[in-house]
């Protein structure tokens, strides 16, 4: 597999997945917890493919460096917001 074709395929893939988030989150009863946990869920789950996204189109090592750091970040919080509408 070429780096391109991995480009492509984990953008599809952080796509797929903050259109998941986005629909749990929208199916979630709405009252004061799930407003908080759910804003923070969508934001970390969506950033993840959008920072990926600009990984890939970056202009500089320095600036790939700074949005894969990114990535690895808001990948690593979404479980988190997880965890904690489950209970886990």
């Amino acid at each position: 597999m070429t780096n391109a074709e991995f480009n492509n395929l984990f953008c599809d893939r952080t796509q797929r997945f903050a259109i998941r988030i986005l629909q749990f989150v929208e199916s979630l009863p709405f009252n004061t917890s799930t407003k908080v946990m759910g804003t923070q869920l969508l934001k970390a789950g969506t950033s993840v493919g959008a920072n990926y996204r600009a990984f890939t189109r970056a202009r500089s090592q320095n600036e790939r460096f700074s949005k894969i750091c990114i990535v690895v970040e808001e990948g690593d919080e979404t479980p988190y917001w997880l965890d904690l509408f489950f209970g886990i």
